[in-house]
């Protein structure tokens, strides 16, 4: 494996997290570690859990749970359409799911406190499970396809004429209801639509008309390298891989561009590839969704375990606001922090560190193995929640995290 190969695994979030964990370890970041408050920590994932899940049959933390947010089941017209098609053409059932879910979850970073969405039922929702329900709209109302009888596609022509404005209709964005980083958010579809043009090997068109390449042919390239069993870190790299060059801004390495990895300055010259730290939060979000229209059509994708948690304000949250882990000055959490300061890799390592020890303590305190209950399974029952849930009670006006980000819409 090359180095940018290296960088793009599982592997490497977690033994480049856990170098600046032990650089915690000894005072040399902007945390204090105390890991004693695990039990505790995790006590309280296993109770939000079980108030989620009673029965412990957890689904993957995805994309899908927002879109039934309130037990509502929003995709059962686009089942209702797919029925037919999933017997008869699997690969058109996936194509079709990811062509949803691939644009909804770049849409997914933070919304802010004061952004909601109104259904036309009148209902409201708000925060991850509103972007989610608004880009559903977005995506039934043909939004993201070009020259389609079939409105429920996304297409590198629909999405490289992705308009902020667009966005903003669609998410009923206005000065009383403002969206974070509306124009980082359009600008990551358009470079999408770019993305599928450009690279015919990862999004092949049957059709041969390149400015209809539909984002869900990712899964043409996938079943034709790995036929209906792919391991999850190889759609993780392919995913990586396919549309690393949509993140704007960000490293690259031996021609690759890396996406979700930043650079820490104790551990290597700016840019070298001894400071680099992957995160790959959203690329994993990502590869998380597509997994549940995989199992759906038939596919088999072991190896979940080995994915790494989300190094998100939510999981980041739980770790801070839990108390496993602590800023050496309380001042810093009045600060604006970009994602690129040093305080936030370090935030960000630590959090991924301490889902995993979370996820063994929550199996521990259950009597699950890995297999029963994956670190995908602890997230969705789970860590996420029990963070939002800290963040109520700490901060019940905003319920916002406990730093102060600074975000283009495409990080958290």
């Amino acid at each position: 494996m090359n180095q940018a190969d290296y960088l793009l695994s599982p592997k490497a979030i977690r033994e480049r997290t856990l170098a600046l964990y032990h650089l915690a370890e000894k005072g040399g970041t902007h945390f204090r570690l105390q890991p004693e408050k695990l039990p505790q920590i995790a006590s309280l994932v296993i109770e939000v859990t079980r108030s989620n899940y009673p029965d412990l049959a957890i689904p993957f933390h995805s994309r899908w749970g927002h879109f039934r947010a309130g037990k509502k089941d929003r995709l059962q017209s686009i089942h209702q359409n797919l029925a037919n098609i999933k017997k008869r053409d699997p690969l058109e059932y996936v194509r079709t799911l990811w062509d949803l879910v691939i644009p909804s979850v770049l849409l997914d970073a933070g919304a802010g406190d004061r952004w909601k969405f109104t259904e036309s039922d009148g209902t409201t929702i708000s925060r991850s499970e509103g972007l989610g329900v608004a880009s559903l709209a977005l995506f039934q109302a043909g939004s993201l396809i070009t020259n389609s009888k079939n409105l429920l596609q996304s297409d590198a022509n629909g999405l490289s004429q992705f308009s902020t404005e667009a966005l903003e209709s669609a998410f009923q964005v206005t000065p009383n209801n403002p969206l974070l980083g509306c124009e980082g958010r359009a600008k990551l579809l358009r470079k999408l639509g770019e993305v599928v043009y450009q690279n015919p090997e990862y999004f092949p068109e049957p059709s041969g008309k390149r400015g209809q390449v539909r984002v869900g042919s990712l899964i043409d390239y996938l079943f034709q390298k790995f036929g209906k069993n792919i391991r999850a870190p190889d759609l993780l790299l392919t995913v990586l891989k396919a549309l690393g060059p949509i993140w704007p801004g960000r490293v690259r390495f031996e021609g690759q561009a890396l996406g979700d990895v930043w650079s820490h300055p104790e551990l290597g010259p700016k840019g070298s590839f001894e400071s680099l730290v992957p995160f790959h939060k959203l690329s994993q979000w990502l590869t998380y969704s597509l997994i549940e229209p995989l199992l759906d059509a038939g596919f088999s994708v072991p190896g979940v375990e080995e994915l790494t948690g989300l190094a998100e304000y939510r999981n980041g949250g739980l770790v801070l606001d839990g108390g496993l882990i602590s800023l050496r000055n309380p001042d810093w959490a009045t600060q604006p922090h970009s994602a690129d300061s040093p305080l936030v890799v370090e935030w960000r390592a630590l959090t991924l560190v301490f889902l995993d020890r979370l996820a063994e303590e929550v199996r521990r305190q259950l009597q699950k193995t890995p297999q029963e209950l994956p670190l995908a399974k602890v997230l969705e029952g789970g860590t996420w929640w029990a963070g939002r849930k800290l963040a109520k009670e700490i901060r019940p006006n905003t319920s916002n995290p406990p730093l102060e980000l600074v975000s283009d819409g495409t990080v958290f």
